[in-house]
């Protein structure tokens, strides 16, 4: 595998073509001033010495030489070990609820930041396993496959909100559904888990039994309440001022954890229920813990080990037209015509 240690100073082939515009003036003026201070015909016996085409010789090995320094400044590599890496790992799905009831502040800023900030703190103590996400409100889509690219995940995380949902609602079964059809199911071995994080206001009815279904496909559930027993009114804005959302009456809607229903998903999942007031980085650990201890499955992952330079050899190069360069006298060769004008 080739690549360039430092790209950036590949910019520098820019002045290629203008170090070339500038040869070419100089050229031209010097044409001009030889022909100022002599006619044509006189001019070869004025300076018999001079060559009709040492100067672009010349010009030629510096600019290739430059050429060479440049290619070694940025460090052209070879990888030069091909290895098979084997490691094993667990498939971890997180759902993030988006629904407008996680604008709720019962916890500060709100349910919505707060369970984007856990859900960040959950990707980086599962760094070494897989990890996806899948967003639900009223309707559940797949955000990212299980993947290592942890960075993708935490930009997702930080763009969440219910602005991305199709629908409104809470619809914790089709999230669940979603997971299962995002997760490799030919085999029932509990290498798979799905975290969903919510405040449990499970519009749709299916969500015990899409979490039987799953876990009878290996796929372990945990549950993350977000929010209180008591809650919370949740802010809209409404015509451009700051309301409540409200029924159809006009009365303020009110959102509750349900943590009730919560705990009973964890239970049919086979996994636990947490609450986010646990504390994000204890819930978290508390998750890795208990991922740690699943049955996991061997991948085979394919990796460059190390990468050689040789920067030394197109250095050496260059460095070595420079000297021709340097060598290579102005004075014109035996066998040229006595022509400075070329």
């Amino acid at each position: 595998m080739f690549r360039f240690e430092h790209p950036t100073y590949l910019y520098a082939f820019a002045l290629l073509p203008l170090l070339a515009v500038v040869f070419w003036l100089f050229w031209r003026w010097r044409k001009q001033a030889i022909g100022r201070f002599a006619e044509s015909h006189l001019a070869p016996l004025l300076m018999p010495e001079a060559s009709r085409w040492k100067h672009q010789l010349k010009f030629g090995l510096l600019l290739l030489a430059t050429s060479f320094l440049i290619l070694g400044a940025a460090n052209p590599q070879w990888g030069s070990k091909r290895e098979k890496v084997k490691r094993k790992s667990v498939d971890v799905l997180i759902a993030l609820d988006i629904s407008n009831s996680m604008y709720a502040q019962d916890i500060a800023p709100s349910r919505l930041e707060r369970a984007k900030k856990f859900a960040e703190n959950l990707v980086e103590k599962l760094k070494g396993e897989r990890v996806g996400l899948v967003f639900f409100a009223g309707s559940a889509y797949l955000q990212m496959p299980v993947t290592t690219d942890y960075a993708a995940a935490e930009i997702f995380l930080r763009s969440a909100s219910p602005e991305l949902a199709a629908t409104q609602g809470t619809a914790i079964g089709e999230a669940i559904a979603v997971a299962r059809r995002a997760f490799q199911t030919e085999e029932n071995k509990s290498h798979k888990a799905l975290v969903v994080i919510t405040d449990g206001e499970d519009h749709d009815g299916e969500a015990v039994a899409q979490a039987e279904s799953a876990k009878e496909e290996g796929i372990i559930q945990f549950t993350v309440g977000v929010g209180t027993a008591e809650g919370s009114f949740i802010p809209m804005s409404i015509g451009g001022r700051e309301d409540y959302k409200r029924d159809e009456s006009g009365q303020p809607v009110r959102s509750k954890l349900n943590e009730p229903m919560l705990a009973d998903l964890a239970q049919k999942g086979g996994g636990t229920y947490f609450h986010i007031s646990q504390g994000d980085v204890a819930v978290a650990e508390a998750l890795q813990g208990r991922i740690d201890q699943m049955e996991k499955q061997e991948l085979e992952v394919r990796a460059f080990s190390s990468y050689n330079s040789y920067f030394q050899w197109f250095v050496l190069v260059g460095l070595a037209l420079l000297a021709a360069e340097w060598l290579v006298s102005w004075r014109r060769h035996r066998l040229e015509e006595r022509d400075i004008f070329g």
